[in-house]
C-alpha cells in the first residue's frame, strides 16, 4: 500500500511542478511582451523554471523509475490543465497587449 501512496504523491508532485513550469511560462510571455529587454525575462524565467523542475523531480521521484514515470504523467496533465485555463482566460475578454514590433 505504501508504494501506491508513493505513486500518488509522485503524480501530485508532477502536477504541481507542471503548473509551476507552464504557468510560469505563460506569465513570462505576458510580461515579456511589454518589457524593455524581453530576452532577459525569457532567459531568467527559463533558468528558474527549469532549475526548480529538475530539482523537484530529482528529490521527489528519487531512484524509482515508476515514480519518475508517474511524475512525468502528472507534469503532462498539468500542461493540458494550464493550456485549457489560459484559453478560457483569453476568451473571457482579458486584455492582452501585443508587441508593436517583432525583434
Amino acid at each position: 500500500m505504501s508504494e501506491l501512496w508513493s505513486l500518488v504523491f509522485s503524480c501530485v508532485a508532477g502536477v504541481v511542478l507542471g503548473i509551476f513550469f507552464f504557468g510560469g511560462l505563460w506569465w513570462t510571455v505576458r510580461k515579456a511582451v511589454t518589457a524593455k529587454i524581453p530576452a532577459l525575462w525569457f532567459l531568467g524565467s527559463m533558468l528558474l523554471r527549469t532549475g526548480v523542475v529538475l530539482i523537484g523531480f530529482y528529490f521527489v521521484m528519487g531512484d524509482d523509475w515508476k515514480r519518475l514515470l508517474v511524475g512525468l504523467l502528472g507534469f503532462i496533465v498539468a500542461r493540458l490543465v494550464v493550456i485549457r485555463h489560459t484559453r478560457v482566460l483569453n476568451q473571457s475578454g482579458l486584455s492582452i497587449r501585443e508587441a508593436s514590433h517583432a525583434p
